[in-house]
């Protein structure tokens, strides 16, 4: 039940009706009804206002813009703001020698074809966010380490994440799949088996230069079907087989795909620019 201020004076017989043996005078009668009403006045005033100060302090920190562009994302499908490197054909790439890339492509898949070389991205890119599935045939018994179905992707044709067959297969750890070549060892190692598609989902920050000179470094996130394996690393320069890794100043350029010998497959390749 709710009360109200100006129910005190009915309160009055109420209160002496109940107090059998213990009498007040008219007066007090009326002073223990009103602390009794004032006790049980409800709080909805005071709420409300306090309600309304919060939300004024709160809208001080809310911002309204920019508003974030819609993007369609449904499952199995490319961001509607994305761009498909493997849609229909090859007409996104091209041989790193020059020329039409030779690679095998059917069924949205595309094949390395070994002998052939690198091919790139007609496109140049700076920072991105990458989705790739990658599939690696059954080895052949005499492949293990580097030889077991390597390639490669790299990041404006000069930082490379390994693409390699790392299930049950010994290799130096910063070089196996899921690795910044050369430089950073991944978290865990999230490989599927041969002949099962990988997935990598990968966020890529290029690095700035101011003039020859290098302002920040690249960075980078991989995650392998599902699993984090690099959290935002630095890129300490190119991915060198031999040496050390090194930069040099340059603009957005192509992702490239490496030809390493090994029938190493792609599909469902699309980017974002970010």
């Amino acid at each position: 039940m709710t009360l109200y201020k100006n129910a005190v004076p009915e309160l009055a017989p109420k209160v002496a009706a109940s107090n059998t043996g213990f009498s007040l005078n008219a007066g007090a009668q009326i002073t223990l009804a009103a602390l009794l009403a004032a006790s049980l006045t409800p709080l909805a005033f005071a709420d409300d206002a306090e309600r309304l100060e919060r939300s004024k302090q709160a809208a001080k920190t809310e911002v309204w813009e920019p508003v974030p562009a819609v993007v369609s994302a449904k499952k199995n499908e490319v961001p509607s703001d994305a761009i498909p490197l493997l849609a229909s054909d090859m007409s996104a790439w091209a041989s790193v020698k020059g020329g039409n890339a030779n690679w095998d492509f059917a069924n949205g898949e595309l094949t390395v074809k070994p002998g052939t070389g690198d091919i790139k991205t007609k496109q140049g890119f700076c920072d991105v966010q990458l989705h790739v599935e990658w599939k690696v045939p059954q080895p052949e018994p005499s492949m293990e380490g580097q030889q077991r179905n390597n390639s490669g992707i790299f990041f404006q044709q000069r930082y490379e994440i390994q693409v390699l067959d790392s299930y049950n297969n010994a290799t130096y750890p910063n070089g196996q799949a899921g690795s910044v070549y050369k430089q950073t060892i991944p978290l865990v190692n999230a490989m599927r088996a041969p002949g099962e598609w990988q997935e990598y989902d990968i966020i890529y920050k290029a690095p700035v230069f101011d003039g020859d000179a290098l302002e920040s470094p690249g960075f980078v996130t991989v995650i392998h079907n599902g699993v984090l394996v690099q959290n935002h690393v630095e890129i300490q320069g190119t991915t060198e087989w031999i040496g050390a890794p090194k930069y040099k100043a340059h603009g957005c350029e192509p992702i490239q795909l490496q030809d390493h010998g090994n029938l190493v497959s792609f599909r469902n390749m699309w980017v974002r620019e970010l």
